[in-house]
């Protein structure tokens, strides 16, 4: 009877057990999920952004393995299956924290960083299950609130949200301070003599127009308040660059900016150097809002503007003597290569010669790089992602390899490129989305 008796106590005390671990389901969903988080990155990841990772990507594992669960049923009664199924995910996992740290260390050692250190995944470790435990406590509002409100209520929030959010990010660098004084040599838009004010040129346009030039240099900006349309504006830039010199250098760059108006003053620098000081940089504004925003929602403002511009510097080009006509090319970077593309696409004979054509970290799949002169890094996200990525590897037959290349898994790298793609800026010239003088040289790859 004793025995019988310890047999059903102890019995009692792994049925306890179990019940108190998740099922075996959930558990290795939320394997899944971590060790998908913890793969290798293309850039270093900082521990809270890491943590923040793994705890989302846990918490929406938990989530799935519920709905499925609620959906097809499950055992009733638990058995040792769940501790064991846990205590063999704490060791999986613990290996794929291993395994992330050598990578890690890894990436920072090609990029002249520190290595991440014990504080690093202790930080990661244990906030990681914090942010878990805040975005399942988080997603039980909503179904709560939903049953007492309503679902149009809840809708109704939700697109009130996001339009304050709009709001919010939509007009940055609209309303900003001069980030420059304003330039009185003659030959710089936005000055006295020039026939673009420098109110109009935007903060970009400002910080363009006055960076340091080699002597000769010209460059000349046309803002989205200095004309009503693209083709104004457009035909505003030819004005203001033929009354700036510009058509008497030996070489005119048609500059098609980023998503916001910028410019990267690494290739300002490289086609001074590059020519010498004889070049003239020309570019247009299509767009004030962050290049991500434009990418998603106004992709074909920057083709439209650079098909404009394009267009009617080629047609100023055609007026002038063949001995005295400068050499013609295209630059964009990121979003602006794929404008410069496009425009170049619809003239194929508008600009020729060995550096027609220059991109600086095309995004993956939008941009013609036949004949072409393209400056990529392995570990930019924005030339690997695309939504192929999810089921075929990248193109990486133009990037150059500045760090350690993670083989590419499907559904994984799609996810690690996203997870990427909002630091891509925060690595140093030559990594990630930076590039540097070395984006404006001019022979063939």
């Amino acid at each position: 009877m004793r025995a019988l008796a310890a047999s059903a106590a102890a019995d009692a005390g792994v049925d306890s057990l179990a019940r108190r671990c998740p099922r075996v389901a959930t558990t290795v969903a939320v394997t899944i999920a971590v060790w998908v988080s913890l793969a290798p990155s293309l850039l270093p990841r900082a521990a809270l952004a890491q943590a923040a990772a793994s705890g989302c990507a846990a918490a929406a594992a938990a989530v799935a393995a519920g709905v499925r669960r609620r959906r097809h049923g499950g055992s009733a009664r638990p058995g040792a299956a769940r501790p064991a199924a846990l205590v063999v995910a704490a060791g999986a996992l613990g290996w794929a924290v291993l395994a992330a740290a050598q990578w890690q260390d890894a990436l920072r050692a090609s990029m002249g960083r520190p290595p991440a250190g014990p504080a690093h995944w202790i930080v990661v470790c244990s906030c990681a299950p914090l942010i878990f435990a805040a975005v399942r406590a988080i997603g039980r509002v909503p179904g709560a609130w939903r049953r007492r409100a309503g679902t149009r209520a809840v809708a109704a929030t939700a697109v009130t949200v996001a339009m304050g959010v709009g709001v919010a990010i939509v007009p940055v660098g609209l309303g900003q301070a001069d980030p420059v004084a304003r330039p009185v040599a003659a030959a710089v838009a936005g000055s006295p003599s020039s026939l673009v004010s420098w109110e109009s040129l935007g903060d970009e346009g400002r910080r363009f127009v006055t960076l340091d030039a080699h002597p000769g240099a010209i460059r000349t900006y046309v803002g989205l308040g200095s004309a009503a349309d693209a083709r104004s504006r457009a035909a505003l830039a030819v004005r203001e660059l033929d009354r700036a010199g510009g058509f008497a250098r030996a070489h005119v760059v048609v500059a098609v900016p980023t998503g916001s108006g910028w410019i990267d003053p690494g290739a300002v620098r490289g086609f001074d150097t590059v020519f010498g000081g004889d070049v003239a940089l020309v570019a247009q504004q299509y767009s004030a809002a962050p290049s991500w925003v434009t990418f998603l929602f106004d992709r074909n403002a920057a083709a439209a503007s650079a098909r404009a511009l394009l267009t009617a510097v080629r047609a100023h080009l055609d007026t002038l003597d063949l001995v005295r006509r400068p050499q013609l090319h295209v630059y964009g970077q990121s979003l602006g290569s794929i404008g410069g593309s496009a425009a170049l696409a619809d003239h194929a004979s508008a600009a020729a010669g060995p550096c027609a054509a220059i991109w600086a970290g095309p995004p993956a799949g939008a941009v013609r790089t036949a004949g072409a002169i393209v400056t990529a890094n392995t570990s930019d996200p924005v030339v690997w992602w695309q939504p192929s990525l999810l089921w075929s590897p990248p193109d990486l037959s133009r990037a150059r390899r500045d760090a350690p290349v993670p083989r590419w898994l499907p559904v994984v790298s799609f996810v690690q490129a996203t997870l990427d793609l909002p630091v891509a800026l925060d690595a140093a010239p030559g990594h990630g989305h930076r590039y540097g003088p070395d984006q404006a040289r001019c022979d063939r790859p």
